[in-house]
């Protein structure tokens, strides 16, 4: 059996390699969100939604940012300094 905190922090440490994989294999890239993607779609139901504009701060919004701006090795540290806290916080609760 796997000690809490042990999985906590490789599933803090997954999650930070996995995201910039998996936006930009649903279609959110540094360049703008891929024709035909799943994100074009999202997108798009966001627009007709919001009658013709994707609102900021929406889910399409924020994948896209994350998307474009990647993850950086600070965001890598807060991510793993967050595990680690939360593994703390499970000893303590």
């Amino acid at each position: 059996m796997v000690d809490p905190g042990t999985a906590a922090i490789v599933g803090g440490v997954g999650a930070v390699v996995a995201a910039p994989v998996l936006l930009g294999a649903a279609g959110f890239t540094a360049a703008g969100i891929a024709a035909g993607s799943i994100g074009a779609k999202m997108m798009s139901a966001a627009a007709v939604a919001n009658g013709g504009g994707v609102a900021a701060g929406s889910v399409v919004a924020v994948l896209q940012a994350a998307g474009a701006a990647g993850l950086s090795g600070a965001t890598a540290a807060v991510a793993g300094t967050g595990a680690v806290l939360g593994w703390a916080a499970s000893w303590i609760v």
